[in-house]
């Protein structure tokens, strides 16, 4: 294969940093092998999106797909809410048991958590899954003090998380983002600074959003909420290979001619 000169050298797996979440919002069966002969080199983790692995029939041979091809798989943190507010935590652990996920995803996005109970939560699956958690609200409207994001990060990643995501819904519109999808500058310069960036999954379903962290955090940082459609455009912008991120990481004598 030919290669061209100054493409970043991307991590492998099972990778720490560069990592790539995918949002399965109910793929077929059909489509979830096509999605992994394409691009399951690329993908770290799929996350079965809310609570679409309670509804969808295929979840577990579709599981094993994904686990067959070295990609993490858990259900939407939306659905452990589900299971939380009800007051049905050992049926959660069941249910994941059931369908064989090694992995899952703690958020209280959509519900209000004592933030201790949310670690305690963390620190038990922790024990047996790989754990993401998820920091912010699914809410418009709902704010967080800078301060709170940051402790909360740090206290989730020291219960027992692999990653902590930073949310912003598949819109791409909350949390760390405004209602116009634009990052959070202040915000997210404090969480960098609060805990080490390799620890957080940045929520960018938006290509202007993934456009940004690469070109301010470099080629390995690690994304989330990815659509199965933009693995491949995504690892573009990765290696500059697509406009957004062309001049970033050629030297500067080349850059002279942009």
């Amino acid at each position: 294969m030919v290669e061209l000169n100054h493409i970043p050298e991307r991590t492998k797996k099972p990778r720490d940093t560069g990592i790539t979440m995918v949002m399965d919002k109910g793929l077929g069966m059909n489509q979830a092998e096509d999605l992994v002969e394409m691009g399951g080199n690329l993908i770290d983790f799929i996350k079965l999106g809310f609570g679409t692995s309670y509804v969808n029939t295929d979840v577990k041979k579709k599981v094993r797909l994904y686990q067959r091809n070295k990609i993490k798989v858990y259900p939407g943190g939306t659905l452990f809410e589900a299971f939380v507010i009800r007051g049905q935590f050992e049926d959660f652990l069941r249910y994941v048991d059931k369908l064989g996920f090694d992995a899952v995803e703690v958020s209280d996005g959509s519900m209000k958590m004592n933030h201790d109970k949310k670690c305690e939560y963390i620190n038990k699956l922790a024990k047996n899954f790989t754990v993401v958690s998820e920091v912010g609200s699914k809410q418009a409207g709902v704010e967080m003090s800078t301060s709170e994001w940051a402790n909360q990060m740090k206290t989730e990643r020291e219960a027992g998380s692999f990653k902590v995501i930073a949310e912003a819904r598949e819109s791409g519109t909350v949390g760390i983002y405004d209602s116009t999808g634009k990052p959070d500058f202040a915000l997210i310069e404090i969480l960098t600074h609060s805990i080490p960036l390799t620890d957080i999954i940045w929520e960018a379903p938006l290509k202007k959003q993934q456009a940004w962290f690469i070109r301010h955090f470099g080629s390995d940082v690690n994304l989330g909420n990815i659509a199965p459609a933009e693995i491949i455009p995504l690892e573009t912008l990765r290696l500059g290979l697509r406009g957004d991120t062309f001049f970033n990481f050629l030297p500067d004598e080349l850059k002279k001619q942009k």
